[in-house]
């Protein structure tokens, strides 16, 4: 499981993110888009301790909306 570290990235880093990710995306394929720094079974247990980025549901299936994933990566990065 990945421990939540201090990150020397810069805003401007994280801005990539915008241009690149999809507008939703489902928890399981947000490990692909991160280049796995962020498991679907870790973000799975914040969401379920209230921790995790907003998510939406449709389903059984969970996913977010770019802005609220790119949002919470920041404060978590931060630490």
């Amino acid at each position: 499981m990945p421990t939540k570290k201090s990150n020397d990235s810069s805003g401007a880093d994280l801005k990539i993110l915008h241009q690149t990710l999809p507008p939703i995306i489902a928890r399981k394929d947000v490990q692909l888009y991160l280049g796995g720094l962020i498991s679907s079974g870790y973000l799975a247990n914040l969401d379920s301790q209230g921790r995790g980025p907003k998510s939406i549901k449709s389903g059984r299936r969970v996913a977010y909306l770019r802005g609220d994933l790119i949002t919470w990566l920041e404060s978590w990065l931060q630490g």
